[in-house]
């Protein structure tokens, strides 16, 4: 990806769960890897996402005209949420140990990592976004390895990494954790700056 097209998202520094393994360059161009079922294609959450802006429209017509049905339904998709979070949340790749620092963009993201990695490896990358329960799970190119300034025992080496074909609503649901990430540690910098 040109750096002018990396420039043009901005990034965040955050701790992500964050899983990957190496893959084939063929892995990516198989048809048959790639399903056309919409959860395959986007995150569950982003998949539930736009399914509630397919039926909002259904929604408003069902409140004016049986509030005590739109509120039932209301009550079953926040259970449909609470339920989804739950998968998320305990998606058996996603552990303890594979929390780690990152930063992240819609462009690409660098991670803190056990390895170092050669650089046009490609990698498949699931990464739990806690703020919104989201698993984006994404093929990417590594355009570096270093090792980690930190000095971190867990992860001596940073990688970068581009995206490969990352789709538009996976991309969306960056750019909303992104900018949410950012407003959120904004707050925290004015409220640390305003108690001392």
């Amino acid at each position: 990806m040109a750096l002018e097209e990396r420039r043009r998202y901005f990034r965040i520094d955050d701790e992500i769960n964050l899983f990957y393994k190496k893959v084939d360059e063929k892995v990516l161009s198989e048809t048959s890897y790639i399903s056309e079922s919409i959860l395959s294609n986007c995150s569950l959450a982003t998949a539930l996402k736009m399914a509630s802006q397919e039926t909002a429209l259904l929604m408003y017509r069902i409140e004016k005209n049986h509030p005590d049905i739109a509120d039932y339904l209301k009550m079953l998709e926040t259970k449909i949420d609470l339920l989804s979070q739950a998968i998320t949340i305990n998606t058996a790749e996603f552990q303890e140990s594979s929390t780690r620092n990152a930063n992240i963009s819609a462009a690409g993201i660098a991670f803190d990592s056990e390895e170092s990695l050669e650089v046009g490896q490609y990698l498949e990358i699931k990464m739990l976004l806690v703020n919104c329960m989201a698993v984006i799970v994404v093929y990417g190119i590594v355009v570096y390895s270093k090792p980690n300034d930190d000095l971190d025992k867990h992860f001596p080496y940073t990688v970068g990494v581009d995206y490969i074909n990352l789709k538009d609503q996976d991309r969306e649901l960056l750019i909303r954790h992104v900018v949410k990430r950012q407003l959120q540690q904004i707050r925290g910098q004015r409220e640390s700056t305003n108690s001392v």
